[in-house]
């Protein structure tokens, strides 16, 4: 039969920890509570008041579960600032036994991940590189990769060339990484976060990063890091440039040219390439064409079966491929970063 301890802590596991957060503020007094909310976000302190809202009714020894859960992490946390992640494992486990320690320790190292990642995202790109600049290139490939697409263009801006081109080639041949190979950042986020980096393997970068990363940059700068890499790896580049492109951004494209390429593209590939996408992106399209071609496209769609994801796809890249040839043409121009239409006069 299970203990009490057992229950609760099984009933812990199935609670977020969003939800955690929100207890935890429940359980605090209200000028304890408000002090922890003067190091928040906007955001995150709107996301945490509404979860707030919903903690009703929680038996006390679930919000008990939480505040000793929240204090073995701060203690783990002072191990850990105090001798490392080693010697906060040792002494955790001479407190709470070894599966309850390396869960611990676990959580930490998660925790410190996400706490890095945060600093590095709020930097602006000058600062981002500062942080950055004295690491090798695979590891700034490797930090890179994991913030967003206009945040890594910026910074690929404040590169000298040489480097950038370096840097832009790794982060689209990174693939995945081994345990042994994160140690090399193990000490950047060391200073950001004051912590060690957690040990998983992991997806980073590629092609399809890459290629969001060049959309954000301007024309010019875009060519000059493709035809550079395109001397070091003619596959990579490719792949690159394939990617590009991609079909939910035709939703930027200015109306005039949205007229254009639907006068290049087959009807049932235009149906299909439609199948999955959101209804703002139909709707860009529905407006563009006449009221009679658009009500025969929504009936089609509306009828259409199941259809295998390849053949959407296919119908989706056909048309990309028909965007492509009419940009390089000049015959339309391609608002790939996301801003307001192009103003024609």
């Amino acid at each position: 039969m299970k203990s009490n301890l057992q229950v609760r802590d099984e009933r812990l596991s199935e609670v977020s920890g969003m939800q955690k957060a929100a207890m935890l503020m429940v359980a605090l007094n209200i000028e304890a509570a408000s002090g922890v909310f003067k190091f928040l976000d906007p955001i995150d302190i709107e996301t945490l008041s509404a979860e707030i809202t919903k903690v009703r009714n929680i038996p006390s020894k679930i919000i008990d579960g939480v505040v000793d859960e929240f204090y073995t992490m701060v203690t783990a946390r002072e191990y850990v600032l105090e001798g490392g992640i080693d010697y906060a494992q040792a002494l955790l486990e001479k407190t709470f036994g070894i599966p309850k320690a390396v869960e611990i320790i676990d959580k930490v190292k998660r925790l410190t991940t996400i706490k890095g990642f945060d600093v590095l995202k709020k930097a602006e790109p000058a600062q981002l590189i500062n942080f950055l600049n004295k690491e090798h290139p695979q590891t700034m490939a490797l930090i890179l990769s994991q913030l967003s697409p206009d945040q890594t263009a910026n910074a690929l801006k404040e590169l000298p060339e040489d480097m950038r081109i370096d840097v832009a080639h790794r982060i689209a041949t990174l693939g995945k990484i081994a345990p042994q190979t994160l140690k090399q950042i193990e000490h950047v986020v060391d200073e950001i976060a004051g912590l060690s980096m957690s040990q998983s393997v992991g997806k980073l970068g590629g092609a399809k990063c890459l290629a969001a990363i060049l959309n954000r940059l301007n024309v010019s700068l875009t060519k000059d890091i493709l035809l550079k890499m395109e001397d070091k790896d003619p596959e990579t580049t490719y792949e690159v440039k394939r990617l590009m492109f991609i079909f939910d951004e035709i939703i930027n494209i200015a109306d005039k040219d949205i007229q254009k390429i639907l006068r290049e593209t087959d009807r049932k590939d235009l149906a299909l390439s439609l199948k999955i996408t959101d209804e703002k992106l139909k709707e860009k399209i529905f407006k563009n064409m006449s009221e009679r071609a658009a009500d025969l496209l929504k009936e089609e769609l509306q009828y259409m079966g199941m259809v295998k994801l390849k053949e959407v796809e296919a119908a989706q890249a056909k048309i990309i491929d028909i965007i492509k040839a009419l940009e390089e043409a000049g015959e339309i121009s391609l608002n790939l970063r996301g801003g307001p239409e192009e103003v024609y006069v």
